[in-house]
């Protein structure tokens, strides 16, 4: 996935000037291939602590406030998500240092409102207490602002709560106040992603120089010194099927059938018979079925979803993560186990995992009315050798098509409540182990189940 970091000069206490910019960012950003876009701390009404303090009713923003609507339309309109920090109302009466963030369709995904607060900022803001966290496009972020990052506990807790990247807004002054992200992300392995301020405000003139930090290379971004967005490629920090959290969910098997997706909903279409006497392919959980139906009622006129497989027997998925790991073992003969692992489980679910022997699972793509299917830029089911990568949801470098029908095809599944494997554009679960580990919850619906013939 990439993240963008987003720096311009705001406009002093002109919040509407400064959200359309942001929008325009998150629109240029977003078709550079970036799925998050981050801004610096206070970039919605400029760094200003006098006039903040002078009228805080005025220039404190809910996020559902009017102003913030060219952002929130913005990310609906790319399937692109934004941090976005302001003054916003406090929950004891006060005023937040906050940051929103807007998801790919628009709404509120989280907010994070500033705990450790610096000097002056103590006079106009109360501290928040909760700790930010998100999970988008499969990264586990860790939100903090400025002086919170100054803080060694606000990186132990990312760290420990399973975050792979943290998100910083700031208002920096100087090259000197960024160069303690290298050490920190190398110390607590977390990609580091930095949104600095720009231009004059209260503190002094913030200095630019946004960008990101990656644990083993140091800096990978920067925005240097003028208006603009610096992009980091994060797939790495992906989580994958194979990571410990996935396997660690309890099962609470809910009970629903398997249903043969051809006579339970024909309006959506299904691959030609793949040689599986049984149809098990074409079977999927109850629960998946009805949210395909309501992403295919979401799609533009003329567009439909084709289901390409669904159900796998558990003695196939086993089959598949066994010869894919043999293949890599065989051109990759010094890896280690775990890493063997971890790569195969990119494009292949290890078998005590498969949502797709759980009925959770569907892999998918988007055709015209009659069929005909839709550049997404690489074949259905293409590895990440093969495809060079462009097989993960958000790879860089898609051609403008193919990112615009990805960009359809995951607004309408995860608006069903559907979510992507992101190494495969094409795979969507519900109600399985990934899907809860993704969605916050405590348990999943779906265990491994046996179709009845």
């Amino acid at each position: 996935m990439i993240v963008a970091a987003a720096q311009f000069a705001p406009v002093p206490l002109d919040p509407a000037a400064n959200a359309a910019r942001m929008a325009a960012l998150v629109t240029e950003a977003a078709d550079r291939g970036a799925r998050l876009v981050a801004f610096a701390e206070l970039a919605l009404t400029g760094y200003e602590l006098d006039g903040i303090a002078a009228a805080p009713e005025r220039y404190a923003y809910a996020a559902d406030d009017p102003v913030l609507a060219p952002v929130r339309a913005a990310c609906r309109a790319t399937g692109t998500a934004a941090v976005v920090n302001c003054p916003a109302p406090a929950a004891d009466g006060g005023t937040a240092l906050t940051s929103y963030v807007f998801g790919p369709d628009g709404a509120l995904l989280t907010r994070y409102d500033k705990r450790h607060l610096h000097g002056p900022e103590k006079a106009v803001f109360t501290p928040g207490r909760a700790d930010g966290r998100c999970t988008l496009g499969g990264l586990r972020i860790a939100l903090a602002t400025c002086y919170d990052t100054a803080h060694p506990e606000v990186w132990e807790r990312a760290a420990a709560d399973g975050c792979g990247v943290l998100v910083a807004s700031a208002f920096h002054d100087s090259a000197e106040r960024t160069e303690g992200y290298e050490a920190a992300a190398r110390e607590h392995d977390l990609h580091v992603v930095l949104a600095n301020y720009l231009g004059p405000g209260s503190p002094g003139t913030g200095c630019g120089l946004s960008g990101a930090w990656s644990p083993a290379a140091g800096r990978i971004a920067d925005a240097g010194a003028g208006a603009g967005l610096a992009l980091a490629d994060l797939r790495e920090r992906i989580t994958l099927m194979s990571d410990p959290a996935v396997a660690a969910v309890p099962v609470v098997e809910c009970g629903e059938p398997l249903v043969d997706v051809r006579t339970a909903a024909p309006e959506l279409l299904v691959a030609a018979d793949r040689g599986d006497p049984a149809g098990a392919f074409a079977h999927l959980r109850e629960g998946v079925v009805e949210r395909l139906l309501r992403a295919q009622e979401s799609l533009p006129g003329g567009l439909r979803l084709r289901v390409a497989e669904g159900y796998r027997p558990l003695a196939l998925q086993r089959r598949y993560f066994e010869e894919y790991a043999d293949e890599l073992r065989a051109a990759h003969p010094e890896w280690p186990p775990a890493r063997l692992r971890d790569a195969a489980s990119r494009y292949v679910s290890p078998p005590e995992i498969a949502p797709h022997s759980a009925g959770g699972a569907v892999d998918v793509l988007l055709t015209t009315a009659d069929g005909t299917e839709l550049d997404m830029g690489t074949r259905l089911n293409a590895d990440p050798e093969e495809s060079g990568g462009a097989c993960y949801t958000h790879a860089p470098g898609l051609r403008p098509e193919a990112r615009t029908h990805r960009r359809i095809l995951c607004a309408a599944l995860s608006g069903a409540g559907l979510v992507n494997y992101p190494t495969e554009w094409w795979h969507w679960s519900y109600g399985d182990r990934y899907w809860a580990v993704m969605t916050g919850a405590e348990h999943c619906l779906y265990g491994p189940k046996e179709l009845s013939t």
